[in-house]
């Protein structure tokens, strides 16, 4: 069985509704659901995605022009499983729309066992990881090399769950988030890749519109990003996990929702904060609210882009590198922000601000006030209000809230 609907869209749909719903119909003993997409129009964006009777298949964006489902597999970005007959929806976002229209044709396609579903790779052996760094940390905690911000192909990233969980071990991580677009068909791979590689894989989604991007940490469901923003806050709060505000200063990709409730997380250093002389971010971060629990997030997508795995990272002092234990950490607020595993550092330990590798930088308070680092390990007073180690030439090394 096939259907195909064909028709132009025009940027009066988009301002209609910046989502559009093509439903069809799945009968009783559907074994396998195939959607194709096709558009025409210089500058035209239209992202895919599909919903079911029982709730979300799974979302792609513009880095899939098809995807398949079936009760035992799926494309990457949509989850496997009985398929419910009823009324389903192709998901079509309008990002991009020009004056002119774009012609979209959407196909679906039932019971097609030639259907492609474009499987994972397995994955490399595992790597070895380079030495753990050695951080003074509190009685019972250790300082993890975290990132918060990655992708796979379950979105619009290059690599596998497996590849990935591969990198983040050569790159000396313990820990890294995997936050594909708008979907959690990544979840269920995540706790079996990470043992068989040795690091803790933490369940992330970026819930993205083109109003802004947050992550949403945990293992929790699905977030409804078609919904207002402040939804986003209390339905992640109350699934038990924590959101965050992604690059709230990145080109199209910043930050506009208002929000009256503000989430617990910031992602305050970013691959995008090229020129580190440009304060931006922390001045962003001083008016939204200091409050506010600063990350780090490489926003990784494919080893071709130049921008690697674990620059930058954040160091979050947890009882043990398992997602409960890094997730309560996050809550306390115990991170430390540096632009790499290696880079200088700026800790919060026993009431005193420890500086490490930061011989000759500047340790500068929010009101602007400095005093030289010396050696190779020194020790501060612990002033309240967030910290930053600096160049003599003002360029921001590290971070601590």
């Amino acid at each position: 069985m096939t259907v195909v609907v064909s028709r132009r869209l025009f940027p009066a749909d988009r301002a209609a509704s910046p989502y559009l719903d093509v439903p069809f119909e799945v009968p009783e003993g559907t074994s396998s659901v195939h959607v194709s997409l096709s558009y025409a129009g210089e500058g035209a964006v239209i992202d895919l995605g599909c919903a079911g009777p029982a709730g979300w298949r799974g979302w792609s964006g513009g880095a899939r022009r098809r995807f398949t489902v079936t009760a035992s597999a799926a494309t990457p970005g949509y989850v496997a499983g009985p398929l419910e007959p009823g009324e389903w929806s192709v998901v079509l976002g309008l990002y991009r729309v020009p004056a002119e229209g774009v012609p979209v044709e959407v196909s679906v396609v039932l019971d097609d066992a030639r259907a492609p579903l474009d499987p994972e790779p397995s994955g490399p052996p595992a790597p070895p990881r380079p030495p753990r760094r050695s951080l003074p940390a509190e009685a019972g905690l250790t300082w993890l090399a975290c990132d918060f911000h990655a992708h796979t192909l379950h979105s619009d990233g290059s690599l596998g769950i497996a590849e990935l969980a591969s990198l983040a071990v050569a790159a000396g991580l313990d820990v890294l988030a995997v936050t594909d677009h708008n979907t959690v068909s990544h979840h269920a791979s995540l706790p079996s890749v990470g043992a068989r590689y040795g690091v803790t894989l933490l369940p992330g989604q970026e819930v993205t519109t083109d109003r802004g991007h947050a992550n949403a940490f945990g293992p929790i469901p699905w977030v409804d990003f078609r919904q207002p923003p402040s939804s986003w806050v209390s339905f992640v709060e109350s699934a038990g996990g924590l959101l965050s505000i992604n690059h709230p200063l990145a080109g199209d990709c910043s930050w506009h929702h208002p929000l009256d409730v503000r989430p617990p997380l910031a992602e305050i250093f970013h691959h995008s904060w090229m020129a580190r002389e440009w304060t931006g971010p922390l001045a962003w971060w001083t008016a939204w609210d200091l409050a506010t629990v600063p990350i780090s997030g490489s926003d990784f997508h494919s080893p071709a882009d130049g921008r690697p795995l674990a620059r930058p990272v954040t160091w979050v002092a947890a009882a043990s590198p398992t997602v409960p234990d890094v997730m309560d950490s996050l809550r306390a607020g115990r991170t430390a922000l540096a632009w790499g595993v290696d880079e200088p550092v700026l800790l919060r330990v026993d009431g005193e601000l420890v500086a490490v590798g930061a011989d000759g930088l500047l340790l500068a308070d929010m009101w602007g006030r400095r005093q030289v680092v010396r050696g190779e390990l020194a020790r501060f007073p612990g002033a309240d209000g967030p910290h930053r180690l600096e160049t003599p030439m003002a360029a921001v090394v590290a971070v601590t809230p």
